[in-house]
């Protein structure tokens, strides 16, 4: 977190958006070890109860790490040292907060914005091809390939991003998607069931414990691609997907970056 992306104003932002995150999401606020941002957080969370209040139940593992943020935190603080907490804890993590206001991603966020949904039919045919998108988002790669694939299974673990791609399929008539919870290391399918499966911005923290699981839901012939939009910064090589088999394909994106894709055939 804390990653510069300027995909939200969080300024714009109510402190009570953490009211709407998941559990893991919030577990990785109050794991961080920053002085900085436990100082803002404690701040943020005295200032406001209710928040403090979800997150203790939401999260009971970290309901001392509250109390002690809470109890830490200057006792007086004005309304404007409340707010400027406030907005330094949005910022920093703004990559969860924009999840909150699914609608705002397509302008916000610049992989989604910049990108062009042939590069990623260039990587495989999916015309008629059951499909599964891991960590599908506000369904960038999801809608794209509804359009050619017989059915699409999109696994998203952050709730707002379920809801908003729920009500999409419903407002634009779409009956071959079907959307469910899950994570990368845990796909809640039976071995060998997908055609191709591709992700765009999941793979990478437990990369050998993610591909194998990626790998068993594949079909023997099928696909694994790994496909994050363009990009305001370059996409650079990634040599821990080359080491383990993936093609890497690059191209120059919409806005005259670097991308890199990959693409391994099981």
């Amino acid at each position: 977190m804390s990653l510069n992306l300027g995909w939200i104003k969080p300024e714009e932002y109510s402190f009570n958006s953490l009211l709407l995150m998941e559990r893991f999401q919030l577990g990785y606020a109050l794991g961080r070890e920053k002085p900085e941002f436990r100082q803002a957080l404690g701040i943020a969370l005295g200032g406001n109860p209710t928040v403090a209040w979800y997150i203790k139940h939401r999260c009971p593992e970290y309901a001392a790490t509250v109390d002690k943020l809470v109890a830490s935190a200057p006792k007086v603080v004005s309304a404007d040292q409340l707010r400027q907490a406030e907005i330094y804890i949005l910022a920093s993590m703004e990559d969860f907060v924009i999840y909150t206001t699914p609608h705002k991603m397509v302008m916000g966020c610049d992989f989604i914005r910049g990108w062009d949904s042939q590069r990623l039919f260039d990587l495989a045919g999916f015309e008629g091809k059951t499909v599964l998108d891991i960590g599908a988002g506000s369904g960038r790669l999801t809608f794209a390939v509804a359009e050619k694939a017989a059915m699409v299974y999109a696994v998203e673990p952050v709730g707002t991003l379920r809801e908003f791609m729920r009500d999409e399929i419903a407002r634009l008539g779409i009956d071959n998607i079907r959307v469910t919870d899950g994570f990368v290391m845990a796909l809640p399918f039976p071995d060998a069931t997908f055609d191709i499966v591709m992700s765009g911005h999941v793979v990478g923290d437990h990369i050998d414990e993610e591909l194998a699981e990626i790998e068993r839901v594949t079909k023997p012939g099928g696909w694994m691609l790994n496909v994050p939009g363009d990009s305001e910064f370059d996409i650079g090589p990634w040599e821990e997907l080359t080491a383990r088999g993936f093609e890497e394909i690059h191209y120059v994106g919409s806005f005259g970056k670097d991308v890199h894709i990959h693409r391994k055939r099981k």
